[in-house]
């Protein structure tokens, strides 16, 4: 984006290297501390008439108030091992695939566009800060769809594929109260707009690149793929070889035998 590569030259200060890896670390802190005291998510969770009352720490504390599988036993503790090592492989694919800045510049429009869902969103959402991980996520299964993870560390599995399993899943209640879709749309704007859409405009061009190539080679099949056509007689360098072809003053083409005097 021409955009990005001006706020880059002008806020390059504004890149935070491996900053999804912090993220990462700041839900294993509050795994801990739930451990040790229960109940603790519920003073980091975002609750808009609470932060109004003076609570602000939470407009920040949200994204990490819960680390998306519930619970602290030991497949909590398996599935948050798990997503730690993912998160600090994904922190240097994007930032290898977008660079620090851009990568960077995709987490904060994460953050903002989740504030701004969860302000506008009249009911709680709760986990909702872990969406910033799941869009992560995405950004990486469209970047490197054919990447494979090791399910329960056994099974391999392209990553597109739990994208795909994570999206129906999270879709399942935008179905049953089609009032939360803008939610959604604007805590996964960031992933819309520096992956999808982007991806669906690059599968659309090869789309029409691939429509091309066999338009060319059915048209070279059929012996159609003419350089040199006259506007009068439309005969060709193929169909009559002995021909001779001239640009005429009117910027069309001509064989000899019809070339404007």
């Amino acid at each position: 984006m021409v955009f990005l590569d001006r706020m880059e030259r002008r806020f390059g200060w504004l890149a935070f290297p491996g900053l999804l890896r912090f993220y990462a670390l700041f839900q294993v802190l509050v795994f801990g501390l739930q451990i040790f005291r229960p109940g603790v998510e519920e003073l980091l969770e975002f609750d808009r008439s609470k932060i109004l009352a003076g609570e602000v720490w939470r407009v920040v504390t949200f994204l990490f108030a819960s680390n998306g599988f519930g619970g602290t036993g030991i497949l909590a503790v398996v599935f948050l091992l798990f997503m730690v090592l993912i998160a600090s492989m994904m922190s240097d694919a994007l930032e290898g695939a977008w660079g620090v800045f851009r990568t960077s510049i995709f987490h904060y429009c994460g953050v903002i566009g989740l504030i701004a869902a969860n302000f506008l969103y009249r009911q709680t959402v709760d986990g909702s800060g872990f969406f910033l991980y799941q869009s992560a996520f995405f950004a990486f299964a469209t970047l490197f769809p054919k990447t494979e993870f090791r399910l329960f560390f056994v099974l391999p599995v392209q990553v597109r594929f739990i994208a795909i399993f994570l999206a129906i899943v999270m879709l399942l209640p935008v179905l049953r109260a089609p009032v939360m879709l803008p939610f959604f749309l604007l805590s996964f704007a960031s992933y819309l707009v520096f992956a999808g859409i982007p991806a669906l405009r690059g599968r659309a061009k090869l789309r029409d690149s691939g429509k091309r190539m066999k338009s060319f080679k059915a048209a070279t099949a059929k012996g159609d793929a003419a350089f040199h056509r006259c506007a009068v007689c439309d005969r060709t360098e193929i169909s009559n070889p002995e021909l001779e072809f001239r640009i005429g003053a009117d910027g069309k083409e001509y064989c000899s035998e019809h070339l404007p005097q």
